[in-house]
């Protein structure tokens, strides 16, 4: 066999490949032993069909068989002697095999890229000494005290207005029939003001007293975020149940006992202090994570295949749709599609590829390894984090070679970071304070 490869660019190489003659002519004739052994041929014992009557009844399909397989033996052995870095499956046109005649194809593959070795030191590095306030930690507080708050209905007499809450019953309907997305609708609780079904729907509720009924005409605007009633007009019939008030419950340690595993309101504040605190600890070091990449990008030059970027841009995709299933909804009811995403995150999918082909350089090039104490203490963190067994979590990993190897890989991966911030200077600097509007 011979292999020639061809640069289409420092990741992109075509390997242009020779099957012998001797070899086609073997595989045809294995090819057609087989089939002979098996083939029911009508006027034939089995075994005793001569191989023109099979050529001429099976010669496509043996042929296709027999491409396939020269076409995937070749490959296999062309990698060996290469010793490409190929990533992604090839891309192969198949010729039309040619009985006593070398067979000749084309194998289009991306490499991993070739890079440089990185030189990470003397990067500009600030770390944001973030500070988590009372203030923060009050505010939080208000709004789990709005959350737990019970509406009831008003004590005096008197029409809805703006900021109340009602109940009411409504059914939309469009051309005098009744419409799918505005079905009848009962004891349905809404505050007047927020638009939540639309203003006109509001502000048509706002002077209805409780008890009585009422046509309301609702013009829903072409950018509704419901694709289905986006630029329709419904009729609705609308009944105001009763108006309600919200009563927010007293910010004591009875309130602490309906938020969790609290006693006290003291316990509350601690456990929200300590989740700010991990929350700008989490925003430090992405900020860190962003300066380092950008540095060394901005230095190291490389081309990325664009099998890589899609295969990151798929998993982008895919993880949007899974968030929009888990709130029960579709690309489609929101407007969206996959096309669309992938214009928009493939520049984000490029620069992801990039960072992990950084890392795994800087990783070769440290002859780093992941010591077993590590990838131990890997486990129990992972263990904590989705609040599971750490001898399940181990057994998944090691039960797969494949997903070990991505874990391990991971955890280098942050210890390549740590490296870095080891190797620079980090500026500690204190959070720029956020200036008020005073026209606001």
């Amino acid at each position: 066999m011979k292999v020639t490869v061809e640069d289409r660019s420092s990741v992109k190489k075509v390997m242009h490949i020779e099957i012998p003659e001797a070899d086609v002519t073997r595989e045809l004739d294995d090819a057609y032993k087989t089939l002979k052994k098996n083939a029911k041929v009508k006027g034939f014992r089995p075994g005793k069909t001569p191989r023109g009557v099979l050529e001429r009844l099976y010669k496509k399909d043996v042929h296709a068989d027999v491409v396939s397989k020269l076409i995937q033996d070749a490959y296999v052995e062309a990698l060996t002697e290469t010793e490409l870095k190929v990533v992604g499956s090839p891309v192969v046109d198949p010729p039309e095999l040619v009985p006593k005649a070398d067979y000749c194809f084309d194998a289009e593959v991306e490499v991993h890229p070739e890079i440089a070795d990185i030189d990470f030191h003397g990067l500009k590095l600030t770390k944001t000494l973030y500070q988590a306030s009372d203030e923060e930690v009050d505010l939080q507080i208000k709004m789990m005290q709005k959350n737990l708050a019970k509406r009831e209905p008003i004590e005096e007499t008197r029409p809805a207005q703006t900021g109340d809450f009602v109940q009411v019953d409504y059914e939309g309907f469009k051309d005098g029939k009744p419409f799918d997305e505005t079905k009848k609708t009962e004891n349905f609780v809404i505050k007047l003001g927020d638009g939540h079904i639309s203003e006109d729907f509001d502000n048509g509720v706002v002077g209805m007293n409780p008890g009585e009924e009422k046509d309301i005409t609702v013009n829903f605007p072409e950018d509704y975020f419901n694709k289905k009633l986006a630029g329709h007009t419904v009729d609705f019939k609308v009944k105001l149940n009763e108006i309600r008030k919200e009563v927010l419950p007293e910010i004591d340690d009875e309130m602490a006992k309906q938020l969790g595993p609290f006693t006290t309101m003291d316990e509350v504040r601690q456990k929200i202090m300590e989740n700010l605190k991990e929350g700008y600890d989490k925003r430090t070091e992405q900020e860190l994570n962003e300066q380092i990449f950008s540095q060394i990008l901005e230095k190291t030059e490389f081309e990325v295949p664009d099998v890589m970027v899609d295969y990151e841009l798929n998993q982008i995709i895919a993880e949007a749709e899974r968030s929009f299933s888990y709130h029960n909804k579709t690309f489609e009811e929101a407007g969206i599609s996959k096309e669309s995403l992938a214009e928009q995150y493939r520049e984000t999918a490029e620069k992801q590829v990039r960072r992990q082909l950084i890392l795994g350089k800087i990783i070769d090039q440290e002859k780093m390894e992941l010591a077993d104490e590590e990838l131990e203490k890997g486990f129990s963190e992972m263990a904590a984090a989705y609040n599971q067994p750490v001898d399940v979590v181990k057994g998944l990993y090691e039960n797969s070679d494949d997903k070990l190897a991505l874990f391990t890989h991971a955890l280098l991966e942050k210890q390549a970071i740590k490296l870095i911030m080891e190797r620079n200077d980090i500026e500690s600097v204190e959070p720029e304070k956020e200036t008020t509007d005073a026209s606001e």
